[in-house]
């Protein structure tokens, strides 16, 4: 067995770039396990955990590379070329596309190509300018950019507000802009409602269950999670509800939201009561409806049969531990699970992660993209004998894993405790809904297409073992 790690200083590369190339390694013959990332603290650590040692120095400027190999050395040069070859092909411009020098900023850009909506997606510390270009174009702007300060944030919402443009994020993972789905995205069917959502995997939630009862969603305009503080205040959410109450194809608007402040709330319920379009308050927080109960009353105030929920498959018993591990891609859906089991068992220590949040992303794709670090707190967590129950979530869409139940069901099967997990998605999605279901089930997982009602059904699982 042959273990390498080199330090290429300054050799930058964004992350979705390196999980590319990390994969297309990991798939080379004698290759024992690869890692191609940034040298960011987290990432560092999870290589350490992987068995490498990192030398010391390496900074998140510079580019890690990690091989083990079953071979000798001997076999290093050839992998460490095929490493290089990767990278190259990862930044290679793809066959026909205009290799003309591109724009240098998003304001060129917009010069050369108006467009009513410009996407940025950059390191956190440089979305502000990107943002700011945007706006001084005259164009609405969605920042797909998480770590960005969130007095930046205001500077750039208070500029948007005072121009009647709306600024989606940051850290905006979904929206759907008449149709069209940005980010990570579920495809919906076009129908009677719009969404105005302070939450990505939240609205991605309300779309999954309105779709599964037959609804359909025209625009869904993510404001970013922050946007219901008490520093941002709402300023976001304004504009994208009068934007949806000017619309007449809307006839209900569900207003989504990690939990707010609630002073907000207040301001907000009374610019609620100005419109004329009806609007159904999904935010959670303590004595509010949870995301499956918000998506209910949207259904019943249009008239519409509430359905049930499915269930696939049935959790195996517990046979011990005292807690519920939640392992979430999905930071609102960890949110409503912790509400729920803090409402349900307060102070037990059962735990939720969300491994969405900024501290796990920076210099690492987002886990919807790249599983890694789950699938290793996983292990870990199937390992511990004070685990009682795993609750995950899986969500699909577009910019999403291609096959996470690839990836998730080898790690869960022969699991000795039971797991339960909610997948957020709808039939045209492009992962293929029910096969995702069947692998997970295949695998002994109880799969949910409620995040509130999985949760309950994992806290059952503790307290009582197998019984419904």
């Amino acid at each position: 067995m042959t273990t390498h790690v080199e330090v290429r200083p300054g050799a930058y590369a964004d992350s979705v770039t390196l999980l590319r190339v990390s994969r297309t390694v990991q798939g080379f013959d004698g290759v024992a396990a690869a890692q191609v990332a940034m040298a960011t603290p987290l990432n560092v650590d999870v290589l350490a955990g992987m068995g490498f040692e990192v030398p010391t120095g390496a900074g998140p400027n510079d580019l890690l590379v990690a091989v083990r190999l079953e071979a000798g050395p001997d076999a290093l040069p050839a992998v460490l070329a095929g490493v290089d070859q990767a990278l190259q092909e990862a930044n290679r411009p793809r066959k026909g596309t205009d290799v003309a020098l591109p724009p240098r900023t998003t304001g060129s850009a917009l010069d050369r190509s108006p467009a009513p909506i410009a996407l940025v997606s950059v390191p956190g510390p440089h979305a502000t300018v990107e943002a700011m270009d945007a706006l001084d174009a005259g164009s609405d702007v969605l920042i797909f950019s998480d770590n960005v300060p969130v007095e930046q944030e205001v500077a750039l919402k208070r500029t948007a507000a005072q121009r009647s443009l709306l600024v989606m994020g940051p850290d905006c993972g979904t929206a759907v802009v008449h149709g069209l789905g940005l980010g990570f995205a579920n495809t919906v069917a076009p129908g009677p409602v719009g969404v105005v959502a302070a939450s990505g995997t939240g609205a991605q939630q309300l779309l999954a269950l309105l779709d599964h009862a037959g609804v359909g969603v025209g625009s869904a305009l993510g404001v970013g999670g922050r946007d219901l503080s008490a520093q941002v205040r709402g300023l976001a959410t304004r504009e994208a509800l009068r934007r949806l109450d000017a619309d007449p194809t809307v006839a209900m608007i569900a207003l989504v939201s990690k939990p707010p402040a609630d002073d907000v709330v207040d301001e907000i319920g009374e610019f609620v009561g100005s419109l004329d379009t009806p609007v159904e308050l999904a935010l959670l927080g303590p004595g509010r409806p949870d995301l499956t109960a918000a998506a209910e009353a949207v259904l019943e105030r249009l008239g519409r049969p509430v359905p049930e929920w499915p269930v696939h498959g049935t959790a195996r018993p517990a046979a011990g531990g005292r807690y519920l591990r939640g392992l979430f891609v999905g930071g609102t859906l960890a949110t409503e699970a912790a509400r729920i089991a803090e409402a349900a068992d307060p102070g037990t220590g059962h735990t939720f992660v969300d491994f969405g949040d900024d501290a796990y992303t920076t210099g690492r794709a987002h886990p919807m993209i790249d599983p890694t670090l789950r699938l290793d707190h996983l292990a870990k967590a199937l390992a511990d004998p004070d685990t009682a129950a795993v609750l995950l979530d899986v969500v699909l869409g577009h910019g999403a894993e291609p096959d996470p139940a690839a990836t998730l069901a080898p790690a869960l099967a022969g699991a000795g405790v039971p797991v339960v997990v909610t997948v957020v998605g709808t039939d045209a999605d492009p992962q293929d809904l029910p096969r995702q279901i069947d692998a997970l089930v295949a695998a002994g997982a109880e799969v949910h297409r409620s995040n509130a009602r999985a949760t309950r059904r994992a806290l059952d699982l503790v307290r009582n073992g197998a019984t419904p």
